[in-house]
């Protein structure tokens, strides 16, 4: 099985495990392969990796949040207008598109904070020591 099929299987909307465990196995995974391939130039290729990454992890909370409720009060907690929190609660986008609209709302500070370690942050650590 190579990286991105492991990855996608960690990102999975559909996959019933906890926040919590997906988190603790997406860390693993992203140690493991960055200390496996650490010795090649691959800095773009991992912001791509991160980019793609993130977005499916936003996507991933917004199926959870389900109700046009949850994803309201979820949005005004990340700081969004009232009248702007309506309008993407009440969105009909499916999940891939919505994960794009939240890029702006739903940073790579805040991921990183709920516990997804940045591949390429974790390299240039690695490579710098």
């Amino acid at each position: 099985m190579d990286g991105t099929a492991v990855e996608r299987e960690l990102t999975d909307r559909n996959k019933g495990i906890s926040n919590e465990v997906r988190e603790k196995r997406y860390q693993e995974y992203v140690r493991g392969w960055v200390e496996y391939f650490r010795l090649a130039d691959m800095k773009e290729l991992l912001r791509k990796t991160d980019e793609w990454a993130r977005r499916r992890i936003r996507a991933v909370y917004w199926k959870q949040w389900k109700k046009i409720k949850t994803k309201y009060r979820m949005l005004k907690a990340l700081g969004l207008e009232d009248w702007k929190a309506k309008e993407l609660a009440n969105s009909r986008k499916g999940y891939w598109k919505m994960a794009k609209v939240l890029k702006q709302i739903f940073s790579k500070k805040i991921i990183a904070k709920l516990g997804y370690t940045s591949m390429l942050d974790y390299y240039l650590i690695i490579c710098e020591n």
